[in-house]
């Protein structure tokens, strides 16, 4: 994963396999923590609504005040975490994500 000096993290997107973002890390790193502590290891996996619910109590409530932007993160997270190969998504409506 690219670090860097600046406080920023670069995220790929399984959508978009060419385009590299930068994100605050902290923040990254936080939601990853979260994320991956709520998906479960095997299919069927969680929606993104029952991940989100079920990785709201392992936020930092600094760094997410009442959850704040905390759906945006998940989504630019899980997009990353997919592009890497350590979640998965099964094609389903709606999606479900569990850890590879």
């Amino acid at each position: 994963m690219g670090k860097t000096d600046d406080g920023k993290i670069e995220v790929r997107n399984i959508n978009a396999p060419d385009h590299i973002t930068r994100v605050d890390r902290a923040k990254y790193e936080a939601m990853k923590t979260a994320l991956l502590a709520a998906l479960p290891a095997d299919p069927p996996g969680l929606t993104a609504a029952e991940a989100k619910a079920a990785l709201l109590p392992h936020l930092s409530p600094e760094q997410f005040p009442g959850g704040a932007k905390s759906g945006w993160w998940m989504k630019c997270v899980q997009l990353d975490l997919e592009a890497r190969a350590v979640i998965k998504r099964a094609e389903t409506k709606p999606l479900r994500f569990w850890r590879l």
